[in-house]
């Protein structure tokens, strides 16, 4: 199975009192890693895509800190139903995975209620990952 990987600077604004990344900075980075995905494998702006986050967990393995300078972020297909789609992140620094994060997306309407993904980011999500 193939992933996706990308990488994003750790920011002075990311680091909280402690010293170390906040948090809830994971999750910003999980979703500019979810954000440059939708770009490079589907071809599309995630804006212009109608989708909602519907769950979201993180699990926390060790502290990032501000001169570790950067986070690669993983990202695997959990499961593709009809209308959503669960990812699997692994954030890695110096090669050392720091946090493990499940995140599941549905497809909307304009309405607002779930529909089956666009069949073109089906496939593409299916042949990048060779499902």
């Amino acid at each position: 199975m193939s992933t996706y990987t990308t990488e994003i600077d750790v920011r002075f604004r990311d680091i909280d009192a402690m010293g170390h990344v906040n948090n809830a900075v994971y999750a910003t980075y999980i979703e500019q890693a979810r954000t440059n995905y939708f770009r490079d494998v589907l071809g599309d702006d995630i804006s212009t895509i109608p989708t909602v986050l519907a769950s979201v967990s993180i699990d926390f393995r060790r502290p990032v800190e501000l001169t570790d300078g950067s986070v690669t972020v993983e990202i695997s297909i959990a499961n593709i139903g009809t209308s959503s789609v669960t990812m699997d992140h692994e954030i890695r620094t110096g090669g050392e995975v720091v946090a493990e994060a499940e995140a599941t997306l549905v497809s909307l309407d304009g309405g607002g209620e779930p529909v089956p993904i666009p069949e073109k980011h089906r496939s593409a999500i299916e042949s990048f990952h060779d499902l």
